[in-house]
């Protein structure tokens, strides 16, 4: 929950929404709160699991720094777990083509994508809708455009799922 300045509140669940509204004065929390809305630019999602996994992050550091490591080893560690990191998720990852062929992960991705944003019945309904509409624009071999698929609104009309 925002209250503005004059009194105005603001309820949202949505990060991103809360970090664009809030005037954020600490150059360090403003450096979170950039990397957090460009991981939201990025992949639409992840903005409160940025803030808090950089908090966490700090928040060790601190604890170290405090103990008398070395800035430098603390920063090689660093280096270290994001190439491990990296790494575990390079044996993770599936290929668009093969993400494609697997319409039970197609389904996977999309409820989770969902249930972030939208109650989670609502969430299970729209997770067959926008699976199979995902499939019907995607193009092998080509990355999908997701300006091929539109949400209508019409008014005046009671709020149903076709």
């Amino acid at each position: 929950m925002l209250v503005g300045g004059a009194g105005q509140i603001k309820l949202t669940k949505d990060g991103n929404v809360l970090l664009h509204e809030m005037q954020i004065q600490h150059p360090t929390a403003a450096l979170i709160a950039r990397a957090a809305t460009a991981q939201d630019d990025v992949t639409g999602d992840g903005t409160t699991s940025t803030v808090l996994f950089i908090g966490e992050l700090l928040k060790q550091a601190e604890r170290f720094l405090a103990d008398g490591l070395h800035p430098r080893i603390l920063s090689e560690g660093f280096e270290l777990a994001k190439d491990e990191a990296l790494r575990v998720l390079d044996t993770m990852k599936t290929s668009p083509e093969d993400i494609l062929k697997d319409r039970e992960l197609l389904c996977s991705v999309a409820r989770t994508s969902l249930r972030t944003k939208l109650d989670q019945k609502l969430a299970d309904q729209l997770t067959e809708i926008i699976t199979d509409a995902v499939l019907t624009i995607a193009v092998p071999e080509r990355p999908i455009d997701l300006h091929m698929i539109e949400i209508m609104h019409v008014r005046g009309e009671p709020s149903c799922i076709l």
